[in-house]
């Protein structure tokens, strides 16, 4: 099954995950002796990992992330740094907060779709993108770094390619001297070298700056102390790395829902045109968009950014009376507990009034049962940032413009940012 497994998870890892599940059922070994590598599948196993986190190491599991995120980033860190670090990032990710940088991406978006005319066609996960980057860059560290998104951009994906590329490959590129990696190392160090700027600017500005950079540079602990050099650097390259890599991800899959299931969309945009009419979309608006929640939700659901995650045992432990030991990789998969018809009815099919209570469908979602943020410590601390840009985004997009399929041939790529290969062509139609 191992070498089986490894060829068609390289072809095609979420059909494969599907797969291996469907033949081995909640444990599933396909490592090697010299590196054990064990998926545990279902929403108990999601229960047991996230209820068990002193029993893993984090970030053994995830150093590949180092490369692009830094040493002490959040997402790389583990124990009582990790614990550290939320607390003194956390506040800036409060909801309050992020309902603040609502206008700022709405207004990012209305001024990408003047561009699509009817009659042009488009690659939507590309254009997005763009979008995505700059409203990341500017509501969370300010208008001077807003205005190199684009270059920080283009530096660190010679970064973020290096993860997405096969793990096996990943590990040699990682332990081995050569080219490419001095290549994402030196495209690191430019960004680097750009947030430095930008901290020293501000230091010898003085004064206080409302946005996550500001806050980041103000955060103390109990005793005074407050996140190091490296450490700003890295949280604030993580941040804009994580924040515009997983969303447009997200966001170029619940377009494709959307322009595939034309009924849904009808729907959205409905409910859009009664809530916001011709107006700029506003923080105010979210709430009463009660159906596009359930879109955003349904997305997440079947295109959940991060396809596996994974977690190292420090001990030798038993789960559904398997033997696993110290050191082996321990992965867990929210795209196949989505996927799961007893977890949730008609599981394959996007259904957004499933996240209505009133619906024959709708199922309570738990955090074993619905983890597109992955969950227990580490949960991704931009949860809320995403799904707010997601359904602003989103909210504009029906508001000003119709899209449809050029093909509705549309295969995912990556676990770690699970994204349409290829792209997502679309056609842009006129407004009914």
């Amino acid at each position: 099954m191992t070498a089986r497994h490894g060829i068609a998870f390289a072809v095609n890892p979420c059909a494969s995950l599907l797969r291996l599940y469907a033949e081995a059922g909640r444990v599933a070994a396909v490592g090697t002796r010299r590196r054990p590598l064990v998926h545990l599948f279902g929403p108990d196993a999601n229960a047991f990992v996230f209820a068990n986190s002193g029993l893993f190491r984090w970030r053994e599991a995830f150093d590949l992330l180092v490369p692009v995120n830094g040493e002490t980033a959040l997402i790389v860190s583990d124990g009582a740094d990790h614990r550290r670090r939320r607390r003194l990032v956390q506040p800036a990710f409060h909801h309050r907060r992020v309902g603040g940088y609502v206008a700022r991406m709405a207004a990012n978006t209305d001024a990408a779709l003047e561009s699509w005319r009817p009659g042009r066609t488009l690659d939507a996960y590309a254009e997005l993108r763009t979008v995505i980057r700059r409203s990341t860059v500017e509501v969370l560290f300010g208008d001077r770094l807003a205005a190199d998104a684009e270059v920080i951009g283009r530096r660190l994906q010679v970064a973020l390619a290096a993860i997405d590329r096969n793990f096996v490959l990943q590990m040699a590129l990682r332990s081995l001297p050569n080219p490419y990696m001095r290549h994402v190392a030196a495209a690191r160090a430019q960004v680097a070298r750009r947030v430095d700027e930008e901290v020293g600017r501000r230091r010898a500005e003085g004064g206080a700056h409302d946005d996550v950079l500001g806050m980041l540079m103000a955060a103390r602990d109990e005793d005074g102390t407050g996140l190091t050099r490296q450490e700003l650097q890295d949280q604030v390259i993580s941040l804009i790395s994580a924040g515009y890599d997983t969303t447009s991800a997200a966001m170029a899959w619940a377009v494709y829902a959307l322009a595939a299931h034309p009924g849904a969309e009808e729907r959205a945009r409905r409910e859009v045109a009664e809530v916001v009419g011709d107006r700029l979309v506003t923080a105010a608006d979210l709430p009463a968009l009660t159906y596009l929640d359930g879109v955003v939700n349904e997305t997440l659901r079947l295109f959940p950014p991060a396809v596996l995650s994974a977690r190292v045992p420090v001990e030798d432990f038993t789960y559904a009376g398997h033997r696993i030991p110290a050191g082996a990789m321990v992965l867990y998969s929210p795209f196949v507990t989505h996927r799961m018809p007893r977890v949730w009815p008609q599981a394959g099919r996007f259904r957004p009034e499933r996240w209505d209570p009133a619906s024959d469908l709708h199922r309570p979602a738990t955090p074993s049962t619905y983890l597109p943020f992955g969950g227990g410590p580490h949960r991704c601390i931009g949860s809320t940032l995403a799904t707010v840009e997601i359904k602003t985004m989103l909210a504009c997009l029906l508001r000003r413009t119709r899209l449809r399929l050029v093909s509705p041939a549309v295969t995912p790529t990556s676990v770690t940012a699970m994204r349409p290969r290829g792209g997502l062509p679309v056609r842009v139609l006129p407004p009914r």
